[in-house]
């Protein structure tokens, strides 16, 4: 029998314009980088927390054009970054990089696979004309460890991100008024596997898998493991997984516009919604 052959998902970067706006460069504009699956090799992704299982490759590329689809439904541009097709995590592109206003900190993902992934997210936001900054060895930090809300930026202190990388990234942050928060993350691969942050600043998540909700100032607790990562498109819009229907139900009643994707494939790679594109807004 041949053996078989393995295309690996594309990686992207998804940049995005409010639906109102003209897609030229303004004070305000937004963006949404994402990375398509690398094809041959997204199999071979890392798990760390959970049960190896086999990923439908086909399955996956056609969940990533409806993530990015949805993307696009909602005014949102999508610029996708170079393939990385030697790096099976690389469709998880929020990893590569931490956006802060307008700066973009690239990271030093703590596994020595990923490292490469870096490269094309800076390319891309080069391109776009991003102030640079970067976390140097010994540093490591996962831009899956970072939730932002407002000017306070917590930072999971667990597997993949250590604490020279909490360190170097407070010290870049600072001077833009960014305040760094440690938080433990012992349960789950990242903090946004455990919590993220609906629009206006209440902390979402699984119970189970967090660590000490009382560091957040408003917690509210999802009733579904998938139900933790949310994607805010703008102050009443939400991405959430098609795994988690009692969470975007809960969303709804909470007055949010929820639209729910399909993204089982990714989250056999510990994969969730806000992994598969970067936000990017404000860039002046």
């Amino acid at each position: 029998m041949a053996p078989r052959q393995r295309r690996r998902p594309p990686s992207a970067i998804a940049w995005s314009y409010p639906p109102s706006s003209h897609p030229q460069r303004s004070p305000s504009h937004v963006a949404h980088r994402t990375r398509p699956p690398a094809q041959p090799l997204l199999d071979d992704g890392i798990v760390d927390h959970i049960e190896k299982v086999a990923v439908d490759l086909e399955r996956a590329r056609e969940q990533w054009r409806g993530y990015v689809a949805a993307l696009q439904a909602h005014g949102w541009e999508t610029i996708e970054v170079d393939p990385a097709d030697d790096c099976p995590d690389s469709v998880f592109i929020e990893d590569t990089v931490v956006m802060f206003r307008n700066v973009a900190v690239i990271s030093r993902p703590g596994a020595d696979s990923r490292k490469p992934e870096t490269a094309g997210t800076r390319k891309a936001l080069e391109a776009l004309g991003c102030p640079i900054a970067e976390i140097r060895e010994p540093g490591t930090l996962d831009g899956g460890d970072v939730l932002k809300i407002g000017d306070t930026v917590y930072v999971g202190r667990g597997g993949r991100t250590n604490a020279e990388g909490v360190a170097q990234l407070r010290a870049i942050l600072a001077p833009l008024g960014g305040k760094v928060v440690a938080v433990p993350v012992t349960k789950v691969l990242h903090l946004k596997t455990a919590v993220t942050a609906l629009p206006d600043g209440t902390v979402i998540g699984f119970p189970d898998f967090v660590d000490d909700p009382a560091i957040f100032e408003r917690f509210v607790p999802v009733p579904e493991p998938h139900g933790t990562a949310v994607v805010c498109l703008s102050k009443s819009e939400l991405i959430i997984s098609a795994s988690a229907p009692r969470t975007a139900a809960m969303l709804r009643d909470f007055g949010y516009t929820v639209t729910e994707v399909e993204i089982s494939e990714y989250e056999k790679l510990e994969g969730c919604p806000t992994c598969l594109s970067v936000r990017v807004r404000a860039l002046v």
